[in-house]
């Protein structure tokens, strides 16, 4: 299926306002979703990660190597736009979004494990991101040639990621080791009013790109979609393929399907300086992985409310 632009229209002419200021606000609110993550991670969630190695493999296999190479597969058969290409290579090189967190304890999955693989995913990658952008990126000839005309410093990469990530991280885990009645008191304000920041701020920069959207969001509605449940689904069967139980097979598709848009966004105006294609597609991400991981959540939430029933009344008989 080949995905057509019209020939009138060079999408990378497309410039969705967001500037140095937005850009400042979009850095310290991802620092202080990941900074209040933090908050509830302790030694025992990697402790307990480690002692069930099989759910790690699985974790990191799903979301840094089979959807990175699935995204480069079905970019080799639906050919988009090169920016659309690598829109969707960015954001299949970034980490699960914080939020999955949330939807994995409203879906009725494994709470901790979703929490742990976050904490883990956002240390290795600091790695795997610049990684796995620059490798994929670089075997598809029209998204290679993207790459060869910005300064994309796997270097200056590395740097960001750790800085809005992994510091928060580590910070925040220190906080909850040494202080931990202060950690759960800053985390039940910081964590909740977080998450609202952020959901705000794609919001307002939807809303001061809105011409934009209507007129170009049919190019990466399909695109973006596809992806999402597409992440989902390999999630949840790659999880099942190594046996994990239902809660863990949930974790593992939400860890999947949700994607940092916000770090790809970051990194697309760091790095790209706001190419068209790639900003349209992870700002979009951004907006639909939020409805799509709430929709999936509420789903799975209330049909395991309605198992436990009616185990509840089988054992009543």
């Amino acid at each position: 299926m080949l995905l057509k632009i019209s020939p009138y229209i060079d999408i990378d002419d497309i410039k969705i306002n967001f500037d140095t200021e937005g850009l400042w606000v979009l850095n310290i609110a991802i620092a202080i979703i990941m900074f209040g993550v933090a908050l509830g991670i302790t030694t025992d969630d990697f402790k307990r990660l480690f002692k069930n190695p099989k759910i790690v493999f699985v974790g990191v296999l799903s979301q840094f190597f089979l959807l990175p190479a699935a995204t480069f597969l079905a970019i080799l058969i639906l050919k988009p736009h090169p920016s659309f290409a690598l829109g969707m290579m960015m954001i299949a090189a970034c980490p699960g979004g914080n939020v999955s967190n949330f939807f994995s304890k409203m879906a009725g999955g494994n709470a901790a494990l979703s929490v742990s693989l976050t904490a883990f995913a956002t240390l290795i990658c600091i790695f795997m991101t610049p990684f796995n952008l620059q490798f994929w990126g670089s075997l598809y000839e029209p998204t290679n040639d993207i790459l060869k005309t910005v300064s994309l410093n796997p270097y200056d990469l590395f740097k960001l990621v750790s800085l809005i990530l992994g510091i928060p991280l580590i910070l925040g885990m220190l906080i909850k080791n040494y202080h931990s009645e202060m950690a759960g008191k800053i985390e039940k304000v910081l964590k909740p009013l977080s998450m609202l920041v952020f959901i705000a701020l794609i919001f307002i920069a939807f809303s001061q790109n809105l011409d934009v959207f209507v007129n170009h969001i049919h190019h990466v509605l399909f695109l973006v979609i596809f992806h999402n449940i597409f992440a989902f689904i390999l999630g949840f069967y790659t999880a099942r393929i190594f046996g994990l139980d239902k809660k863990d097979r949930k974790t593992i598709a939400i860890e999947t399907g949700i994607q940092n848009g916000g770090l790809g966004l970051l990194l697309i105006f760091g790095f790209f300086e706001g190419l068209g294609g790639m900003a349209l597609l992870a700002a979009f991400w951004g907006i639909w992985d939020v409805f799509s991981g709430m929709a999936l959540a509420t789903y799975w939430g209330n049909k395991a409310k309605n198992e436990a029933k009616i185990a509840i009344s089988n054992s009543d008989k």
